[in-house]
């Protein structure tokens, strides 16, 4: 949406920069930009003055408001203080780092994980330090945005193959100079701004016939798919095959942080060289403590999945019944195309004017540079909640239809 500038100099491509981006919204409010005046609950807001139903957080199972997680984030504050004030590998291993640790790797049936201070240091440190100048990386054009950071902090020979498309990566594959052994193949399970699932059956077919290593981002499907939520991977049989699982601690858990896990002894040294590990202050005390919680709470049933699972198909059902074209199948994440800037902008506009809630995405944020109106559906979520997102959606529709 915004032109590239010719202009030069650092300080004029800003300038450059924040002026097309003024002409773009032109006066309208800034939907990048949206204050959150108060939090309520996992689900409800105020913004503006008015208690606002959010429907474009990625709190799926509404855990950042479990009162167990904030018990134990407050007993871990009292007690530990509120940061780490530096990395493990200056201020050391305190305890509660390597318990959760072991226990995330209990959750995935893996003999190790790491825990690093964000998602997006995950993959950038899992990533940039498994690829090397004289490796090939083989990436999904949907990915997110830390995972192409990564392929460039490596330095290796980074091809992109169409979005789901496993003849193109055998094509990769088949024109590569680079020995499969030497080369990474990453992809997500649940890709979030179009909310449809990673044909990962496929890519590990392909990635195990030419002897790659397979990285598989599991963040927006942790605690919804799988028999004990531990993702896609599980819920498609097929985690064994895939030699890292990077994760996130900040949506399904409800803080923040990421990790990855792995079987393979050789990966486990990744630690060792992931510079977003080793250079990065540890995650705060209250934070572990909360995700310990989340964790259990994952691990011990499937009432939370259930719920999400019921909110995220009647959501799905209502909107698409209104005639609205939806990217994916019912899941966490929905996601609608809108026929560019001003009617996206439109339509979001008069959702959070009625109270709701979601997100507009442009480009650079979307995969093929389409306008995307982005919502997501929490376990927290109440039937009434998702009536009135579905009357909304539908006043927005007929008053943007007659206009």
């Amino acid at each position: 949406m915004l032109a590239p500038s010719a202009a030069t100099g650092i300080l004029a491509r800003l300038e450059s920069l924040e002026d097309s981006f003024a002409r773009l919204m032109n006066g309208k409010e800034n939907p990048l930009c949206i204050v959150i005046d108060d939090t309520l609950d996992a689900v409800r807001a105020v913004i503006k003055g008015r208690t606002t139903l959010m429907f474009g957080t990625n709190s799926y199972l509404g855990l950042n408001f479990d009162p167990d997680c904030i018990r134990a984030a407050i007993e871990a504050t009292q007690h530990s203080g509120t940061g780490s004030t530096a990395s493990r590998v200056a201020a050391g291993n305190h305890r509660p780092h390597l318990a959760l640790e072991a226990e995330i790797a209990a959750f995935y049936g893996r003999t190790d994980a790491t825990v690093f201070s964000s998602g997006f240091g995950a993959n950038l440190g899992v990533i940039s330090a498994l690829a090397r100048k004289e490796d090939a990386v083989f990436v999904d054009a949907h990915c997110h945005a830390s995972i192409f950071d990564a392929c460039r902090l490596s330095g290796a020979q980074v091809s992109v193959f169409r979005h789901n498309d496993c003849d193109d990566l055998r094509r990769l594959f088949a024109q590569s100079a680079v020995p499969g052994t030497q080369t990474l193949v990453v992809v997500e399970s649940l890709y979030s701004v179009h909310g449809d699932m990673g044909d990962l059956k496929a890519v590990v077919a392909v990635a195990k016939q030419h002897r790659a290593v397979l990285v598989v981002d599991e963040a927006h499907a942790l605690g919804i798919y799988g028999r004990t939520g531990r993702g896609v991977a599980e819920h498609l049989g097929v985690e064994d095959d895939i030699d890292v699982i990077v994760g996130t601690l900040s949506k399904s858990v409800g803080v923040i942080g990421g990790y990855a896990v792995t079987n393979t002894p050789a990966l486990r040294s990744f630690r060792l060289l992931a510079r977003s590990y080793l250079y990065t202050a540890s995650l705060p005390p209250a934070v572990v403590a909360a995700a310990r919680q989340a964790i259990k709470l994952i691990a011990a049933g499937d009432s939370l999945r259930e719920a999400l699972w019921r909110n995220a198909r009647a959501l799905h059902a209502g909107v698409s019944a209104l005639g609205l074209h939806l990217y994916a199948a019912p899941g966490p994440v929905g996601s609608i195309r809108m026929p560019g800037f001003h009617a996206g902008f439109a339509f979001w506009k008069a959702l959070l004017e009625r109270g709701i809630y979601v997100n507009l995405l442009i480009p650079p944020a979307t995969p093929t540079g389409e306008v995307v109106l982005r919502f997501s559906t929490s376990a927290a979520h109440k039937p009434e909640h998702i009536e009135a997102a579905i009357a909304a959606f539908r006043d927005v529709s007929r008053m943007l239809e007659t206009a």
